[in-house]
């Protein structure tokens, strides 16, 4: 099978293997660890940030850098298909009662005007303000559009001397780098804290990093204990984390010319389905209406693995697992079917 549904479906390479099998390790919730230690301050250091935690899922970082600036009653605003509002199922308001308003955009982009207006720092003692905003670079439920990076200095002056926060949801912020030329740090920079994925298109099994400042993140250390899910030797899986870092970035270029590649193939068929133009990163969106479902179970039956998204959106990730073989082959299934 060719499992296009998403990029965290990934296996460990040899290397990231070994890298693993020789990780020392101790206890994290001790802060032990030598191993995640060194993933959090490199993680921290690279995004330009104090410090950093370990996860077990971009989630949770998400849950914990929102909680960090949103007290319970409070608000925070993001664009209304962001991940954190459409698939942290509602983790936000059940465990740390988060309220959120949310802006629309046909990329997922920041819509500065809308944000000024729903921006309500200081509502009294009537309605809810607002305490941070979130962004995700790139959108996944866009399809891995990228932010430009003008856009989020805009947002960080709008919000200037305001008192609202901004936190990156930087899942795929390595594919906004790899595609945009854009350090990640630059982006980071902006932001008051950012959690970074490396179970999606750096391939390693587990874990996402949450970064800001000292303070903060000694506290979401805390918060990450009372949720449940510290963990002990976690050096094995921090290893995969460093060793992706090492190895898998820069490779990502392949994971977006398979995603370039797939979205040309079909196009060439069913033009109405999907832009290639519009293809930036390693996420493909075919827009095939009450088609879906039959394209999903058709394409299943002839070895290739996608999701739906949204209301007649098909969902295509490429990554660490597909080359440029099966990209091809999973092109040819989905144009003849787009097609059909």
């Amino acid at each position: 099978m060719i499992d296009l549904r998403s990029d965290t479906v990934t296996r460990p390479t040899k290397g990231m293997l070994d890298a693993m099998a020789a990780a020392p390790t101790g206890d994290d919730v001790y802060d032990e660890d030598p191993s995640v230690r060194a993933l959090e301050e490199r993680t921290a250091e690279l995004l330009g940030h104090e410090a950093g935690l370990f996860t077990v899922s971009g989630s949770l970082a998400n849950m914990l850098g929102v909680r960090a600036w949103v007290a319970p009653g409070r608000e925070l605003l993001c664009e209304a298909q962001a991940h954190v509002v459409r698939a942290e199922l509602g983790g936000h308001s059940a465990w740390h009662g988060v309220t959120t308003r949310t802006w629309t955009h046909d990329r997922g982009g920041v819509d500065l005007e809308a944000v000024r207006r729903l921006m309500t720092p200081d509502a009294g003692p009537y309605l809810v303000s607002t305490a941070a905003i979130a962004v995700e670079n790139t959108h996944n439920f866009a399809g891995g559009t990228v932010h430009p990076l003008g856009e989020l200095a805009a947002l960080r002056e709008l919000v200037g001397g305001t008192g609202v926060r901004l936190h990156l949801d930087g899942a795929r912020l390595w594919n906004a780098q790899v595609a945009s030329g854009t350090p990640a740090g630059e982006y980071a920079r902006l932001f008051d804290t950012v959690s970074v994925c490396l179970s999606k298109g750096l391939g390693a099994p587990v874990g996402s990093v949450l970064v800001g400042p000292a303070d903060v993140i000694a506290e979401a250390r805390v918060w990450r204990k009372r949720m449940g899910a510290g963990w002990r030797q976690a050096g094995v899986l921090a290893a995969a984390g460093s060793y992706a870092l090492d190895h898998h970035v820069e490779r990502m270029r392949d994971d977006h010319a398979n995603a370039r590649l797939i979205a040309a193939t079909v196009a060439d068929a069913a033009p109405s389905v999907v832009d290639p133009a519009r293809v930036e990163t390693n996420i493909v969106l075919l827009d095939v209406g009450e088609s879906a479902h039959r394209l999903v179970e058709e394409a299943r039956a002839e070895g290739v693995l996608t999701g739906i998204v949204g209301p007649g959106l098909v969902r295509v990730i490429t990554h660490l697992d597909v080359g440029a073989d099966d990209a091809r082959r999973a092109a040819e299934v989905l144009a003849r079917l787009a097609e059909s």
